[in-house]
């Protein structure tokens, strides 16, 4: 099993060598709670985040 990493741009989680969402091969696997969007113009927590689209997004990146 592949240990899941979180993007350091866009800080969505992911497995593999870059994330899906941006390209970016900057990663980290220090990365603390986790969020899924469904609905993000209906979600307030997403809207606050400024996450924009669908996904499992860390909520805090080191």
């Amino acid at each position: 099993m592949t240990k899941q990493k979180a993007c350091k741009i866009c800080k969505t989680i992911y497995e593999g060598e870059k994330c899906p969402r941006c390209e970016s091969k900057e990663s980290t696997d220090s990365f603390k709670g986790r969020i899924i969007v469904l609905q993000p113009e209906k979600s307030e927590i997403a809207q606050k985040l400024k996450i924009k689209e669908k996904g499992t997004f860390a909520i805090k990146v080191r």
